[in-house]
Parts: C-alpha cells; structure tokens; sequence
C-alpha cells in the first residue's frame, strides 16, 4: 500500500506555518545527523557527494535523511547532470523560529484563543 505524496510546507505564501508544517520541521530537526547536514548546508550549497564525505556516511544513508529535510521543507535541492546539490531554505528556517518564538510568548494570539473558555 502506497503512502499519500507529502508536500512541501510552501511558508511564502502563509504569514506563519501550520502545526502539520511546524511539527514535520521538528520531526526532520530530531536526529543528530540531519542537524549535521544543516550546520554543513550553512555555509552555502552542496553537493550530496561532499556531504557524504563530510560526514562519513554512506549516500544512501543520507539520501534518506535528505528526503527527510527536504520533504519538512528546510532544503531544497537541484539536479546538475548525475549530482544533486542541497542548500537551506532560510525562509522556511526562519519561520520555524518565528512559529517557536510565539508558542512561548505569554499572552500571544494564539494562546489567547486556545484558552478563550477560562476568561
């Protein structure tokens, strides 16, 4: 049985990501070795073989942790003949943190309407 096709969270065109969106970026930022492949990512674009010299893996091992960041959106990647290249997509990092930083907020909109019932 096939699983249904995942999307992309697509944060330009959303003033803030959904808690589907917020939690598939939690879930890629949960292992060690996706977090690696982010800090290497922050230097600009790379090239899936550099990273798997990098980080002494082996590609397939990181091609699935690459579908991972890229199907949470935090990646994108590009096909120049037989190579893939990886970079950030810093938008969608930022919106992460934005998303983050207003669950802990005291008093944030959101919380305000969570909780409507016990004013």
């Amino acid at each position: 049985m096939r699983s249904a096709p995942v999307t992309q969270p697509d944060m330009k065109s959303s003033s803030a990501p959904t808690a589907v969106d917020v939690a598939r970026m939690f879930h890629a930022l949960s292992d060690p070795t996706r977090v690696a492949i982010l800090e290497r990512l922050r230097h600009g674009e790379r090239c899936v073989c550099e990273l798997t010299d990098a980080l002494d893996a082996a590609q397939s091992r990181l091609s699935f942790h690459l579908k991972t960041l890229r199907e949470a959106g935090l990646v994108s990647d590009r096909r120049e003949g037989r190579w893939v290249y990886y970079e950030l997509v810093p938008e969608n990092l930022t919106a992460l943190a934005g998303a983050l930083t207003a669950l802990a907020t005291p008093g944030g909109a959101k919380r305000k309407s969570w909780w409507a019932c016990c004013e």
